[in-house]
């Protein structure tokens, strides 16, 4: 006799598997009831950082903007010139509105962190 933490019998257990087998093997979900399965993104959903929750130039614009910046941008790459960033940026397969951002900043300017750059690109500064 089993004396483990487990919530099922053994045959129950056996049970899920056998549910589970389809999808496992096709890789895709195998219910009949379309509703179940969670709808994907469409191709021209807007991107996270430029959609319109705080509108332009407000404070949740520019914290939207430096999270998005965060996600896809390390610390090790900072200093660094907005060429040098866009680069980053298409390595980490970040959304092309933020990289068409980023690339379009005066070439000879350094950013030396997330939040210059946000601001920059929020038209803080």
């Amino acid at each position: 006799m089993q004396r483990g933490s487990d919530r099922l019998s053994v045959h129950r257990d056996d049970e899920m598997k056998h549910e589970l087998q389809g999808l496992l093997r096709s890789g895709h979900p195998t219910r009949v009831e379309e509703w179940h399965d969670p709808e994907p993104a469409a191709d021209d959903d807007p991107e996270v950082w430029s959609g319109p929750v705080g509108g332009l130039g407000s404070p949740a614009s520019l914290e939207r903007l430096r999270l998005e910046l965060a996600r896809n941008l390390s610390r090790h790459a900072f200093p660094a010139t907005a060429g040098e960033l866009a680069r980053v940026l298409r390595r980490s397969n970040a959304p092309g509105g933020l990289i068409d951002a980023v690339a379009g900043l005066p070439r000879q300017d350094r950013y030396e962190n997330v939040q210059q750059l946000a601001k920059t690109l929020a038209g803080g500064e």
